[in-house]
Order: structure tokens, then sequence, then C-alpha cells
């Protein structure tokens, strides 16, 4: 049967796109975990309309020490679990505790990416789109080939100015919104 679904995949960012981003800190277990308004219902609309949803994750507080592989786990676990009950779907979570900025698994390089294609090789990159909300992310959708959209108001126009963004909304659910009606 052809795929009829107008995209291939969705990568998301975690923090500040799906969960409210913890300043100066890390969400460091399931307490700590709070889904943004409107992101478990965004996941919802996204589902039908993309062929993979991952997850791509920056988790250098594994790599500091300051939680634990099996925490970040946890913290999965419980948010996989909500996503589904409220009817959404994540296909994969790619996480990199690399504390190095040369790692290549590390967000703006391109290593979850390629895991990703590794493990799903009907992923298409230039018919994807990234959900995030950093500098970081749109680095990473730029160097992969993947058309980036920027999510949250966090940055003043002259501080991406020289990013490559498709559009920007203001949370995960907007976004989703103007999907669907497309």
């Amino acid at each position: 049967m052809e795929n009829i679904r107008p995209y291939n995949t969705l990568f998301l960012d975690r923090d500040g796109v799906i969960n409210i981003q913890r300043k100066g800190d890390y969400v460091k277990s399931v307490d700590e975990f709070v889904f943004i308004e409107g992101s478990l219902e965004a996941l919802k609309i996204l589902s039908p309309l993309f062929t993979y949803l991952i997850i791509v994750t920056n988790q250098r507080g594994v790599g500091r020490g300051l939680m634990t592989l099996k925490q970040l786990d946890e913290i999965h676990t419980f948010m996989l679990r909500m996503i589904t009950s409220e009817g959404g779907r994540i296909d994969k979570i790619y996480c990199c505790p690399d504390i190095n900025a040369d790692s290549i698994n590390r967000k703006p390089n391109i290593g979850m990416a390629l895991q990703a294609k590794r493990d799903f090789p009907g992923i298409d990159f230039s018919k994807s789109l990234l959900a995030g909300d950093s500098i970081t992310d749109m680095l990473f959708a730029e160097k992969a080939g993947i058309p980036a959209i920027l999510i949250g108001n966090k940055y003043k126009p002259h501080e991406i100015a020289h990013l490559k963004i498709r559009k920007q909304y203001a949370d995960l659910l907007t976004f989703a919104k103007h999907l669907e009606e497309d």
C-alpha cells in the first residue's frame, strides 16, 4: 500500500519542545518531567501525519554524572506511556549523554539522525522536518539536510537571522494544528 502521509519523518527535540526545560538544570527524574501544555495533544495530531516520529535529545546531565542512564530510561518510559495514553506515538528516542561537543552524536552533529536512518531505512531527510527550540537543533537540521521548525520564542530575531529556519511557532501544538490544516 502506498504511503499517503504528507511527510516522512518528524525529528523532535525533547526539552523545551515536549516538556518544560529546567533553566540551568536537567530533568533528572520523572517528578521533574512536566509536559508543556498542549504537547500531548500536538503529538496525537502529528502522529498520523508522519511515517516516523523520532526524538533526538542531548542529555549531558548523564555524562556529567547528575543522573544515570537508568533514571533517563525511567523518564522516557513515563513520557512514552503518557504520549501513548493520549493517542500519540514516538517510534524511537535517540539520546546523547556525551559531554564533549565534538561527539558525532551530540547535536549539532548529526550522529543521532544517522542512527535513525540506519534503524529506519525509509527515512528521507529531505522529506522530513525537525521541530526544536534551540540554535543547536537548527544547526543539526541544517547539517542533516532536514527542514527546520523553531519552537518557542526565546531568541531575538538577530540571534537566529543566520539560520535556515522554515518557520517558527510559539509551541508544538500551534505547529501541529498548522500542519493538520495543510
